[in-house]
C-alpha cells in the first residue's frame, strides 16, 4: 500500500506494510499471550507455561476481580518476597499452607498399595545430623518425657531389610526445633542417623515431641489466620529411611491422641502414619513398622 502525505508543499510516498492485530479479550486471552512465544523454544516450557497462562486466565475469569481487588492480590505476592530472606522463605510457606507442596509429593511418590507413603520434609531438616548407636539417644538435654522409638524396615513381603540408613528429627517438648532456637538448644538436638540390625529394627531413646503452630507473622499466615484456616501441626517425628534397591521414604509418624490430626497444616497426615504413644514405666514407647517398595528399576527386573 503506498501512503501519500502532503505537507508543507511536497508529496512525501512511503510504503506501509499492514500488520495483523489480534486483540486480546476474554475469550482469546491465554491464546493471544501464548503466540508471543517463540517457535523454537523448549517445548517442556513451553507447555508448562501454557498451563500456567491458561490457569491463571480462566482463574482470573472465573472470579472476575476489580482492579482494585487485583492490586490487592499483586501488594499480597509482593508483601511475600519482601518477607523472604536467607533464613525465612515466604514462598515456600505458602505452597505448604495451600496444599501445594503435598499435591507436588503426592505426584511424584506414587507407591505399591501397603507402602508407606511419603510426606514434605519440611523446613527444618539437616543434612549433617550426627551418627548415632541402636539403643542411643538424640536428646541432648533431656528436656521432656521420655520417648523409647523401636521401629522395623521391611519390604513390601514383610522382610526385613538390615542395613538401612535411618534419618530422624522431632521438635522438642515445646514444640521447637533445635535450628529454631540455636541459643536454647544444644547443636544436633533431637537428631540423629542410624542403621537397621539384621532383623530390619532400630532402637532410640527421645522425648515426646509437642505440636506447634507454623509461623502466624508473616502475610501468609496473617491471610489464612484472618481466613479462619488452621495453622498448627500435630506433634510428630520425621523419617528418611534408605536402602539400596528400594525407593526412598521421606515420612511422618504422628502422635495419634494429638487432637489436631484433622487439621494439620501442612496436610501430611494419613491414616498410615498415626502411631500408638503408649505408656513406657515412667515415660513412653512407639513401635512403627516402615514399608518400603523396591525402586523403579529393581521392579522391571524382577
Amino acid at each position: 500500500m503506498i501512503n501519500v502525505r502532503i505537507r508543507a508543499g511536497y508529496v512525501a510516498l512511503r510504503e506501509e506494510h499492514p500488520v495483523a492485530i489480534r486483540s486480546l479479550n476474554v475469550q482469546n486471552s491465554a491464546d493471544v499471550v501464548m503466540e508471543r512465544v517463540t517457535p523454537g523454544a523448549k517445548e517442556t516450557s513451553v507447555a508448562f507455561l501454557s498451563s500456567l497462562v491458561r490457569h491463571l486466565h480462566a482463574f482470573v475469569c472465573e472470579t472476575r476481580p476489580t482492579k482494585d481487588q487485583w492490586r490487592s492480590a499483586m501488594q499480597l505476592l509482593t508483601d511475600i518476597g519482601h518477607a523472604t530472606d536467607d533464613r525465612r522463605q515466604e514462598w515456600v510457606l505458602a505452597s505448604d499452607l495451600l496444599g501445594i507442596t503435598a499435591l507436588v509429593e503426592e505426584i511424584n511418590a506414587q507407591r505399591h498399595r501397603g507402602a508407606t507413603p511419603n510426606t514434605v520434609r519440611g523446613p527444618f531438616y539437616r543434612p549433617d545430623a550426627p551418627a548415632i548407636v541402636n539403643g542411643g539417644s538424640i536428646s541432648l538435654d533431656g528436656v521432656g518425657e521420655a520417648l523409647l522409638v523401636r521401629g522395623r524396615v521391611v519390604d513390601l513381603d514383610g522382610v526385613a531389610i538390615p542395613g538401612a540408613i535411618v534419618e530422624t528429627w522431632q521438635a522438642n517438648a515445646d514444640g521447637y526445633y533445635e535450628n529454631q532456637q540455636p541459643d536454647r538448644q544444644p547443636e544436633f538436638n533431637l537428631r540423629g542417623v542410624l542403621k537397621t540390625d539384621c532383623n530390619g529394627g532400630f532402637l532410640y531413646r527421645t522425648v515426646r515431641p509437642a505440636g506447634y503452630a507454623t509461623p502466624a507473622d508473616g502475610p501468609v499466615g496473617q491471610m489464612l489466620a484472618h481466613l479462619g484456616v488452621s495453622l498448627r501441626r500435630p506433634a510428630h517425628l520425621h523419617f528418611i529411611i534408605s536402602a539400596d534397591a528400594f525407593e526412598t521414604i521421606s515420612t511422618h509418624v504422628f502422635d495419634g491422641s494429638d487432637p489436631g490430626l484433622g487439621q494439620d497444616a501442612l496436610f501430611g497426615v494419613k491414616p498410615e502414619l498415626i502411631g500408638d504413644f503408649k505408656r513406657n514405666g515412667d515415660g513412653w514407647a512407639l513401635d512403627f513398622t516402615f514399608v518400603m517398595a523396591r525402586a523403579k528399576q529393581e521392579r522391571r527386573a524382577a
